[in-house]
């Protein structure tokens, strides 16, 4: 099992400066690729283009490019730039979205995401091993038949002859996409005990053994002696996914939850951040619920849950550091490369 960074957005101030020192210090660690996300702020590919450009060796990620975000032929010719400028480090996530955004800031109605996708990861795939893209599809048609485009090849190169594809999936039919037309699997709010489930769902789609499948598993980072201190930073994350991200009706990681068997939980948790209770909501999320999905604690305790992950059949651990400091963020990504060498699960 590999280690990953998440470094998520940029907002303002020197965070930048900080993101870099970060993945600086898990390039040193070995740490196998560092991921950059994007919402309606920061975009991924300006971030990890000035990433990619001061580091050698860690791999660059996009978690996600969001797909109503840009043209599949756009996304083609960004992944393919990013694997050239990087010497062959880019990793190409791609995720729909929800409703919220996807209609709210980029004006693309959200309906069918699964034969959306699907047609988006064929034109990138087509367009990238440079192929004349000529595509018919519902969402997507390439040339436009009744007017003077024709269709054309890619002009860049990129250093890979396949830029790994990764699906950021949560529901069920979106895991067995995964599996079928992806490089690997960009989780959320990962709990070991939970993971197999998932993982049926890719490997039914997939139709054989993930051997040659990266499952990043996402996780919080806090370790330190009380665990149920180290908790409490999360709740915000934990809150927000769980009751704030998306409608009542539509919230992924809400429907999420409730099949990891917290559905009451759930429920609370959504009524009070959609009333604006964030702080109720935030406590009303389980510890349970934080520990399962975290590493907290000590080092013996990192290196315990990371061999549950290992043994669940993660393949990557992408963290995401919460202590308030980035002195103390550097301090826990060590903490962490030494628990994965007390486990013995790393490679």
């Amino acid at each position: 099992m590999r280690l990953g960074l998440n470094i998520g957005f940029v907002y303002g101030g020197d965070d930048h400066l900080d993101h870099l020192r970060l993945v600086k210090e898990a390039e040193t660690l070995g740490f196998s690729v560092t991921w950059a996300a994007e919402a309606y702020g920061s975009d991924a590919a300006t971030v990890l283009s000035w990433i990619a450009a001061q580091t050698t060796t860690i791999d660059v990620g996009a978690a996600v490019f969001q797909i109503p975000a840009r043209t599949p032929a756009m996304t083609a010719m960004t992944a393919a730039t990013l694997d050239r400028l990087s010497n062959g480090r880019f990793r190409l996530g791609l995720g729909v979205s929800g409703p919220q955004v996807s209609e709210g800031w980029h004006g693309v109605r959200f309906e069918q995401p699964l034969r959306r996708t699907r047609e988006y990861v064929d034109i990138v795939n087509a367009a990238m091993r440079r192929e004349t893209v000529a595509y018919e599809g519902k969402y997507f048609t390439l040339p436009l038949p009744d007017g003077p485009g024709k269709a054309l090849k890619l002009t860049v190169r990129p250093i890979r002859d396949h830029v790994p594809v990764y699906l950021a999936a949560v529901g069920p039919k979106n895991l067995e996409l995964a599996g079928e037309i992806a490089d690997g699997w960009l989780g959320i709010l990962n709990d070991p005990g939970f993971l197999g489930e998932q993982l049926a769902h890719i490997r039914t789609g997939r139709g054989r053994e993930l051997d040659d499948f990266d499952v990043v598993a996402s996780v919080p980072l806090m370790p330190g002696p009380d665990i149920h201190a180290a908790a409490d930073p999360i709740r915000g994350y934990a809150a927000l996914y769980i009751g704030g991200m998306g409608s009542r009706e539509k919230n992924f990681y809400n429907a999420l939850a409730v099949r990891m068997g917290y559905a009451d939980e759930a429920k609370e948790i959504q009524d009070l951040y959609l009333a604006k209770k964030h702080r109720e909501a935030m406590a009303a999320v389980p510890f349970g619920f934080l520990d399962s999905i975290s590493l907290l604690g000590d080092k013996a305790r990192l290196a315990d849950k990371l061999t549950a992950y290992a043994e669940a059949g993660a393949t990557t651990v992408a963290v995401t550091p919460f202590a308030p400091t980035v002195e103390q963020r550097i301090a826990d990504l060590r903490t962490l490369a030494e628990a994965l060498d007390l486990a013995g699960v790393g490679h």
